[in-house]
């Protein structure tokens, strides 16, 4: 009897696995992009652990990400975020989401870029106002017309973002098929593309 033609899923989960080795598959991209809900399917699909980068920071100091804002403001926070992100690339594979900020810091930028893979996750701005509009969490919207201050988060931060190795569409389709896409993503990337030196 003939086996069964593995999916083009299994193909591609078999050889993503491959080209991230022992390295983390990180998440970048703006609020509501959906870097935690497609990292944690990601992961499932992969079968190696999920993280996310602000869990993790509120774990460590045990405030909310809005809290420590408040207490310490963003400077603080960013060389925080730097320290945690630091901490978790050493282990892997695994999967990591990341806060909106923190691919824009550049100490934590240079860290992604030199010792895991990133996919930037990139929505339009539609998208992603009519994700983040529904929650009232995010401390860099608290202004006076937030959905400005997006669409000015948007333009500062998209020429940082398209720095990743990968960018994948980020829209109102099934979470899975996203999800396969970055892994479709990963299973295709050219493992010998010039790399930022790691010195």
């Amino acid at each position: 009897m003939t086996q069964p033609q593995p999916s083009v899923l299994e193909q591609d989960v078999a050889e993503a696995l491959r080209v991230l080795g022992r390295r983390n598959l990180v998440f970048v991209g703006l609020m509501g992009a959906g870097k935690s809900a497609i990292g944690r399917l990601v992961a499932q699909m992969l079968d190696i652990p999920f993280v996310d980068s602000d869990h993790e920071i509120e774990r460590v100091s045990r405030m909310s990400i809005p809290e420590l804002f408040e207490a310490y403001g963003e400077p603080e926070f960013r060389a925080l975020e730097a320290r945690v992100i630091k901490r978790l690339l050493k282990t892997g594979p695994r999967v990591l989401s990341t806060g909106g900020g923190a691919f824009m810091h550049d100490a934590t930028r240079a860290m992604v870029l030199a010792n895991g893979l990133s996919i930037w996750l990139k929505a339009d701005l539609d998208v992603l106002w009519t994700r983040v509009s529904k929650r009232d969490s995010r401390p860099l919207l608290k202004t006076a017309n937030p959905r400005q201050t997006l669409s000015d988060l948007l333009d500062q931060r998209y020429p940082v973002y398209a720095e990743a190795d990968m960018t994948v569409e980020s829209r109102d389709d099934a979470k899975e098929t996203i999800a396969a896409e970055a892994i479709a993503a990963v299973a295709r990337h050219d493992r010998h593309q010039k790399k930022a030196p790691t010195t």
